[in-house]
């Protein structure tokens, strides 16, 4: 699936022109978010996945800065802890889910507990099968209690993960970016290819968007053109007055 899809983009695309509607992109998804929030009926859900420097915290500045907080919530799954790990994996995510009105980002997700485990073989191949159909109930589930989920892969060349890495060390300004275990994790790149691979093919119900994203601004659009077609579906209205509160 991603061999077939240019990390750079369509190379015809006008870096102003789409500069420019990024930013009417991201008006119209903040004008959104509060209506979302004020009608209480629906509720979205957005996962970023992507190899170390895709660009996902990049990308939830970039859409969401505007965004009204009351509104929005930003999580990011790291390693699991001792009490994590004491439940079953979906424990800690499912706590995460929006409730109506809300919009909820995960900044990598409960697919880490199947790519991390996959690619470092310290589960045995039967339990990261049994995930995979997990999650997919687990989708299925939150689904179908009102949640738009929308599943963003931010696909960049290992070249460009090269550089953005490298500018870690070499800017200070970037410096808080920098983690060694990144340069660990780039020795297993075509590992964790693999199992992404199997990620789009196996949990598919709900699609993934395979998201160029080696230049900055051809992802924001992506991602942004995608998260305002998904709020104008919900056909979202403002609430009448409460006139029984008047009484």
């Amino acid at each position: 699936m991603l061999q077939g899809v240019d990390p750079n983009g369509p190379s015809i695309w006008n870096k102003e022109d789409v500069k420019k509607e990024n930013k009417e992109l991201i008006r119209e998804i903040t004008k959104l978010q509060r209506l979302l929030y004020a009608d209480g009926k629906r509720s979205l859900l957005i996962i970023l996945q992507g190899i170390d420097a895709a660009g996902k915290d990049g990308t939830v500045r970039a859409i969401f800065s505007g965004i009204n907080p009351l509104g929005c919530n930003v999580f990011s799954f790291k390693p699991p802890t001792e009490e994590e790990l004491a439940h079953d994996f979906l424990w800690r995510i499912h706590s995460k889910v929006p409730a109506k009105g809300m919009i909820h980002i995960f900044n990598r997700s409960h697919y880490e507990d199947i790519l991390v485990p996959s690619v470092e073989g310290y589960l045995d191949q039967e339990i990261i099968d049994e995930r995979f159909d997990q999650i997919n109930h687990f989708e299925k589930l939150i689904t179908s209690n009102g949640t738009k989920i929308l599943k963003f892969y931010l696909h960049i060349s290992k070249e460009e993960q090269l550089d953005r890495l490298t500018e870690r060390i070499e800017n200070p300004t970037k410096h808080w970016k920098h983690n060694d275990g990144d340069w660990e994790s780039r020795k297993k790149w075509d590992d964790y290819m693999n199992v992404y691979e199997q990620l789009f093919s196996r949990c598919n119900d709900i699609p993934w968007h395979i998201v160029p994203a080696n230049r900055n601004w051809v992802k924001v659009n992506y991602v942004a053109r995608e998260i305002l077609h998904a709020l104008q579906e919900m056909e979202l209205s403002w609430p009448g007055l409460e006139t029984e509160r008047f009484k």
